[in-house]
């Protein structure tokens, strides 16, 4: 039997990979996807060869990952429970995307995933899979073997000589890529527990950060980001641009109890400086251009984006319906943000568009420009009908 292993080298993934050779006697292939996580792609590739794989495949998916995934998804305005900007739920379909292309390539009959039976991957990783092969065959692990916690792990690791980076003094878990860090389980399974120290990769802490604000010019056309400080990068570049300068000024964290497709609360701290700076510069940028109505739309079907990312439909039907409407939303999503940066917070220091829909004459109070203002009489009038009609209806005390 061959597999195909979506592998990461943490200590989910280092373990599965032994623990399918002996309990399925199988070939197993691994893949690591590359979206951000620097060094630790090559070293879960030559880990994997290390620890029995027959082949490892490591593949460069920066520039697909935030063309394809994190900037449509963007263009929505999507936010989990009013907080979450999605890092881990959009990479799952990139990665099981083509962990199903790489099966198929190599004739395995299964694919096979390091995600826990309590959390939201193993829904992303096998909705994915089903919409693009029906009849793909999926192994979890963690819903067939008897290892119950991280401590029973770490043993099977030590006991055939498996290195782990989870240790007994950093007993959380990390998921790295170019959008964002995310830190769950272990201490953090505490949720009046503060953060250790230390444990974060991306940004400084923000009383740590320059005693001098950092200015920041970010340019939008077409609902993308395209330029930083004047300087045009590709998608890819760009988000690695803005995580290193949102990143030292402590940017972008979050500390969020959320609620799990699978039906339970969780824990989950995450730092997102460059996806943060992002959201804030298309939010500056709409505020010009986008009409009231469509605006209030977009935002109102954005919720409901953000619960189909997090929960694996990116590949369903309504997720692309979705798509396309927020894709004609952002067209005139063009302009100039500037921001200045300082100890962890986002200060607007102007916006500017040649899109845009703000008229100074209509608001100035010191031009009379289109707008007269004796008009409003009507219009509260005929708004407050109803009301006026509900309150002569209404029994008297």
């Amino acid at each position: 039997m061959k597999i195909v292993l979506a592998y990461s080298g943490g200590l989910d993934t280092s373990i599965i990979l032994k623990w399918l050779i002996e309990n399925y006697n199988a070939e197993v292939v691994t893949f690591t996807a590359d979206i951000g996580q620097g060094e630790e792609v090559e070293e879960a590739r030559r880990k994997a060869l290390q620890t029995g794989a027959s082949k490892a495949y490591a593949l460069d998916l920066r520039e697909e990952f935030v063309r394809d995934f994190v900037f449509p998804m963007m263009r929505s305005g999507a936010l989990y429970e009013g907080y979450y900007l999605l890092g881990t739920s959009i990479a799952r379909p990139l990665i099981a995307k083509h962990l199903v292309r790489i099966a198929q390539e190599e004739g395995a009959e299964a694919i096979a995933h390091g995600a826990t039976g309590k959390g939201n991957d193993q829904v992303r990783f096998e909705l994915t899979a089903y919409a693009l092969k029906p009849d793909i065959k999926v192994i979890a692990p963690w819903r067939e073997w008897n290892l119950v916690s991280r401590p029973q792990m770490m043993e099977y690791a030590a006991l055939h000589g498996i290195p782990v980076p989870t240790t007994l003094e950093k007993p959380y878990s990390v998921d790295s890529n170019l959008l964002h860090n995310s830190f769950e389980g272990g201490v953090l399974e505490d949720p009046w527990a503060e953060p250790p120290a230390g444990m974060f990769r991306l940004t400084q802490d923000p009383w740590q950060a320059p005693d001098e604000p950092e200015l920041v010019e970010i340019q939008v056309e077409g609902g993308d980001v395209v330029a930083v400080n004047g300087e045009r990068l590709s998608p890819a570049q760009l988000l690695a641009r803005l995580n290193e300068i949102g990143g030292r000024h402590g940017i972008g964290r979050v500390d969020l109890v959320e609620n799990r497709y699978v039906g339970m609360k969780s824990r989950g701290v995450y730092e997102t400086p460059g996806g943060t700076l992002i959201y804030h510069a298309r939010r500056a940028v709409e505020s010009l251009t986008l009409d009231r109505e469509v605006l209030h739309q977009r935002d109102q079907l954005g919720i409901k984006y953000a619960e189909l990312v997090y929960n694996g439909f990116w590949f369903a039907p309504e997720r692309e319906a979705l798509q396309a409407y927020m894709d004609h939303v952002a067209k005139t999503v063009t302009g100039t943000v500037r921001f200045r940066l300082y100890k962890g917070n986002i200060i607007l220091a102007g916006r500017k568009s040649p899109l845009s829909l703000y008229d100074k004459s209509l608001v100035s109070f010191d031009e009379k420009g289109g707008y007269n203002q004796a008009d409003a009489d009507g219009f509260i009038k005929l708004n407050s009908l109803r009301l006026r009609v509900r309150a002569k209806a209404q029994p008297k005390d």
